[in-house]
């Protein structure tokens, strides 16, 4: 049955879900039995996940993961679909490039699975492709891949060739598997230019150079150390000649060669190194047999090294890594590591003993195989540029916050790296459980020595072993002082680049008593300070009453969304982008409320037969409302005319049919329908005596606004009839009232001041003081290390008091690593965006001197550590761009790595005002010890 069922056409007219049931069944099956050398087809993300929703529509919702084949076939949608239309690849396919090739259809270059494409087995494209047709059709091979071979992946991107036949002149681009072999290789070049196999001899040409005849024909294309894009030079021998080359494996007739030296002005280069240092050998390799022997022999004792492979030039360490879209993050964060001559070391030995296959922290060891991978390649001497996606797929498949094609954040990535790749080579394969014991007044060092004892039974990697330090850290509570010593490990220090203890905040201060309009005002406070500063600050500022108090609230869009009544709140928790309001209320506090009057306006709609409905828009403002008596409708007018008295217009006398205008129950927002449910709620609530202020004898009317009561079940109670009429207000603290604005309204009223409502810190450019005045990476370190009260967040249980208290905190550095990486905050977080700071760090290059900043004294150690390498964040976030600035110790030298672009820089371009993450080396030196007396 299931047979007829697939032979049957697309005229057939199958259901849905018949559909879905046929690939579900084929791609279990396939999936089942995937093996090497089995055929895959790219399939466009967009038509498949059409197709996806379209065969699961009857069924319950769910969401594509883009996990298993087969589960994608019981995914679902509620909405009716139309069967698809045919398969239509044409978004994978590079026109331009494809025009080109004699190769066949080419892809986009920065294609991601999941994103772009799924992947079909063959049964499936088979099937798919018998329903729908379309195309083009993109087959791909599954290989064998990793350091074991074990892993099977199919190749998207076989390698891709240009082929130069000399003397003719000739070139071709071929796309090939790398699992190929050379033999194979011969043949398919022989085929396309229509050539004898004993007539040629083929060269790796990597930078128009000889570097390796390619005599082996059994040896595959990856193991000959072929990368993308490479030339491979087909030279056509003198027939006297040609038996000689290829017995002896290696070019004995340089000189009756037809191939013409390139000059040297035209010589692209891996790296940027010179002609003298990178292709010194390049013109004739040779290769002898005492050569091949000791090769194959290294070969034997370390599988996974590279010393067997031919190598282009006397330097490593120079290639680049392709951006496959916004991967600058990425790849500067890669060169920094890699260049770190431990893990380089590390790295290129076999460190597959110490793989913690088991670790349920790590990433079953997936992370440490594709990283080693790709730095073996990166130090594989004069490659060129190597595209990252095997690293990159590993990187998504355990950090999905880094998939996709957006820009991150460098130093976050870098932070996963090293934690992921601990994990992944931790020694400790059982880790046992220690209880941390009081330091109960024990000498610092016993205690301190205690803790980094505990942390290396638990954690003991390369990654321990170069990058991490031991913290001190102090906690005094501030109700009982009871201390608190702690020997914490730390991977990296974040350092703060402000370096003043003050900070300005702006304001804006509304008066609810009619008496003015509000106004911004820009205050400075201490960077650790409270509420209670900022209140005493805008309170001078503002020249408040002595009978008046400032109440402060946090607004997000355009409503409340706290008050900050409690004076002991850090101001670490207010954000420079977050908006602030301060109100001037009386200081009366007895059996009031406060009333919030939120301003609503229609939303604009470009399409003019669709009636938009009310939005909040503008500040809410805040005065006080006495309960002493009943509030009627009246009460609530009369206080909310004299809270807007100040917006009025000159000459804006408004009349009843204007101010009277009210929204429909249909405008009113979902939580909120106009009744008048609250009617024959009366109770026994007194209103302010403000009505009686304004409706004395001699005063004009008191205007009707449009205003409307939420009461205590979200409903809304219409406000502008029946001013006698008694409401009954929420037992909350809080009366929210809403007034829309209609446009008749809003040409009596000036509202403008309320719509501007300033952040706390605005970020403009940056300043010539700014850039001028250099920050200190000591001033840094220094403030990094300043006691400071915990955010409310992070609040301590103290075990004295046993409650949670904001304590005081002091770090303080007690152990150094070999590798200390010091991040730089240039980024400020908020809920909506990220500022980026662009001071001017001056830190040093070489001497980087911390002896006085090690707060463990009994160490004679000199600490000194000199800079090999940094990453560079330009522009702002989102269209901003990575690169590294990276020492190469064997040269001295120091080159720029912008992704595939390497280029040699002088010391005295290494220090910016882009400097973001430093990698620090500890200098060994003659004179280790310092004196205790310092």
């Amino acid at each position: 049955m299931a047979e007829t069922l697939i032979c049957r056409s697309r005229n057939s007219e199958l259901s849905p879900d018949e559909e879905r049931i046929i690939i579900r069944d084929i791609a279990l099956s396939a999936q089942a039995n995937s093996k090497e050398g089995d055929t895959f087809f790219l399939i466009t993300q967009r038509w498949w996940q059409y197709w996806i929703e379209y065969v699961n529509q009857d069924q319950t919702n769910n969401s594509y993961d883009g996990s298993s084949l087969a589960e994608h076939c019981d995914l679902a949608n509620s909405s009716a679909l139309k069967k698809p239309p045919g398969i239509d690849n044409s978004d994978l396919i590079d026109d331009a490039v494809s025009e080109e090739s004699n190769s066949g259809i080419e892809i986009h270059d920065t294609l991601l699975e999941g994103r772009d494409y799924v992947l079909l087995p063959q049964e499936v494209w088979n099937q798919l492709y018998t329903w729908y047709g379309g195309g083009p059709t993109l087959p791909r091979k599954v290989i064998s891949s990793g350091l074991s071979q074990t892993e099977l992946t199919v190749e998207v991107y076989p390698l891709r060739l240009q082929l130069l036949v000399l003397p003719k002149n000739d070139r071709s681009i071929i796309r090939i598997s790398k699992k190929e072999t050379v033999g194979h290789l011969h043949r398919k070049a022989c085929e396309i230019f229509d050539l004898q196999l004993n007539q040629v001899s083929i060269w790796d040409y990597y930078g128009r150079r000889k570097h390796a005849l390619m005599n082996d024909m059994d040896k595959t294309l990856d193991d000959a150390n072929l990368q993308m894009d490479q030339d491979i030079l087909i030279e056509v021998n003198n027939t006297n000649n040609t038996t000689s080359s290829q017995e002896n494996g290696f070019a004995q007739r340089e000189a009756s060669s037809v191939l013409v030296e390139p000059p040297k002005s035209s010589l692209s280069i891996a790296g940027g190194l010179s002609a003298s240092k990178g292709a010194s050998r390049s013109y004739n390799v040779e290769l002898s047999s005492s050569q091949n022997v000791n090769s194959a022999v290294r070969d034997v004792e370390h599988p996974f090294g590279t010393s067997g492979v031919t190598t282009r030039g006397s330097f490593g360490g120079l290639t680049g890594l392709l951006n496959l879209g916004n991967t600058c993050f990425m790849n500067s964060a890669i060169q920094c590591l890699v260049h770190t001559p431990e893990f380089a070391r590390y790295f290129r030995e076999d460190y597959h003993q110490e793989i913690n296959w088991q670790n349920p922290l790590g990433m079953v060891g997936e992370l440490a195989l594709a990283f080693g991978e790709l730095l073996r390649k990166l130090w594989a001497p004069g490659r060129t540029p190597i595209a990252p996606r095997p690293f990159k797929a590993k990187l998504a498949r355990f950090a999905p916050q880094f998939s996709g094609n957006n820009q991150h954040d460098s130093q976050e990535l870098l932070a996963f790296l090293l934690d992921g790749l601990h994990e992944d080579l931790n020694r400790v394969k059982h880790k046992p459980y220690i209880k941390s014991r009081d330091a109960d007044g024990r000498p610092d060092e016993e205690v301190a020595d205690e803790y980094w004892a505990n942390h290396i039974a638990r954690n003991d990697s390369i990654i321990v072993d170069v990058c991490q330090g031991q913290y001190k850290s102090t906690l005094v509570c501030p109700v009982c002082n009871k201390v608190s010593v702690t020997f914490d490990p730390f991977m990296y220090l974040s350092l703060p680049l402000q370096s003043t203890i003050n900070r300005t905040m702006t304001v804006t201060v509304f008066a609810c008593d009619g008496t003015t309009l509000p106004s911004p005002s820009t205050v400075t406070v201490p960077k650790q300070g409270r509420c209670r500063d900022l209140i005493q600050a805008l309170s001078n500022a503002c020249s408040l009453k002595h009978n008046e108090r400032i109440l402060l609230a946090e607004v997000r869009n355009h409503l409340i969304h706290r008050f900050l009544e409690d004076p002991l709140i850090s101001l670490s928790t207010i954000k420079d982008d977050d908006h602030l309001a301060a109100y001037k209320i009386p200081k009366i506090d007895k059996n009031t409320k406060y009333l919030q009057l939120i301003h609503r306006r229609r939303e604009q709609s470009s399409d003019s037969q669709i009636v938009s409905g009310w939005k909040p828009y503008g500040t809410p403002i805040v005065s006080l409302i006495s309960c002493d008596n009943a509030v009627t409708r009246g009460d609530i007018q009369v206080l909310v005319n004299r809270m807007l008295s100040p917006l009025r217009k000159k000459g804006g006398t408004l009349d009843q049919a204007t101010a009277s205008e009210t929204s429909t129950p249909k405008a009113t927002p979902d939580k909120c329908s106009s009744t008048d449910s609250g009617d024959t709620c009366a109770t026994n609530v007194v209103s302010n005596s403000v009505n009686k202020d304004g409706t004395g004898s001699g005063s004009p009317p008191i205007p009707t606004l449009p205003l409307l009561l939420v009461d205590e079940n979200n409903a809304c109670i219409d406000l502008s009839m029946g001013e006698d009429k008694v409401v009954k207000l929420s037992p909350s603290s809080t009366i929210l009232v809403y007034i829309d604005w209609s446009q008749k309204l809003l040409e009596k009223y000036d509202t403008h001041s309320l719509e501007t409502l300033p952040e706390v810190l605005k970020y403009g450019p940056v300043t010539k003081k700014a850039r001028t005045e250099p920050l200190s990476l000591y001033t840094c370190l220094e403030a990094f290390l300043r006691e400071e009260p915990l955010v409310p967040e992070d609040m301590w249980y103290c075990p004295q008091c046993k409650e949670r208290r904001q304590a005081s905190k002091k770090l303080d550095l007690w152990r150094l690593p070999e590798v200390l990486v010091i991040h730089l905050k240039r980024f400020s977080y908020s809920r909506s965006m990220k500022h980026k700071l662009e001071t001017f760090v001056n830190f040093p290059i070489h001497d980087f001197e911390l002896t006085n900043y090690i707060a463990n004294k009994s160490s004679s150690r000199r600490q000194l550590y000199e800079l090999y390498a940094l990453t560079n964040h330009y522009g702002s976030m989102g269209s901003g761009h990575y690169t590294a600035h990276i020492k190469l110790l064997d040269e001295n030298k120091w080159y720029n790595f912008d992704d595939s672009h390497i280029s040699s820089i002088s010391e005295d371009e290494v220090n910016t005002a882009a400097a973001y993450v430093l990698f620090y080396r500890r200098v060994k030196t003659d004179d280790a010890t310092v004196s205790n007396g310092d």
